[in-house]
């Protein structure tokens, strides 16, 4: 594993921390997974909620929507991720120490087939660009302000 994805992972799961702080707060509990056998064959946590840290969200008035990603730039091939992950994720997660978006993975995946948005590729992430506008006002099924 390279040092930018260890840093990208441990970012992520101290925002996952965050989310699962302020999801008790408004009453729904989150029992996470710490395992990789538990992640890979159930899901993230037993409420079927990913969650994602989208630290760009402010700087491109964007939400970045994975839908595959390589732990290394050196690996061939990307691998199913975020909304297309087979698991038991139903709900989508996403946001800044600001602000969380909850979307429905079922919606954000008709979004993303209607090839409605910009798709990207980075060395190691595929994903879809949605304006935060559109999310705000058609996606997102509970926005919390922190």
């Amino acid at each position: 594993m390279n040092n930018y994805y260890k840093q990208k992972l441990e970012e992520g799961e101290q925002y996952q921390d965050f989310v699962v702080e302020k999801l008790y707060e408004i009453g729904l509990p989150i029992i996470s997974y710490s395992s990789k056998k538990y992640q890979y064959q159930i899901g993230e946590n037993k409420c079927g909620f990913e969650i994602k840290f989208d630290n760009n969200i402010n700087k491109t008035g964007n939400v970045y929507i994975e839908i595959a990603e390589k732990s290394d730039k050196k690996n061939k091939n990307y691998v199913a991720s975020g909304i297309y992950r087979n698991d038991n994720t139903w709900l989508y997660i996403i946001g800044n120490y600001e602000r969380i978006y909850i979307f429905s993975k079922k919606h954000l995946r008709i979004v993303k087939e209607r090839k409605q948005f910009k798709q990207v590729k980075t060395a190691t992430s595929i994903g879809v660009i949605i304006p935060i506008k559109y999310a705000e006002d058609f996606l997102a099924i509970k926005i919390i302000e922190v």
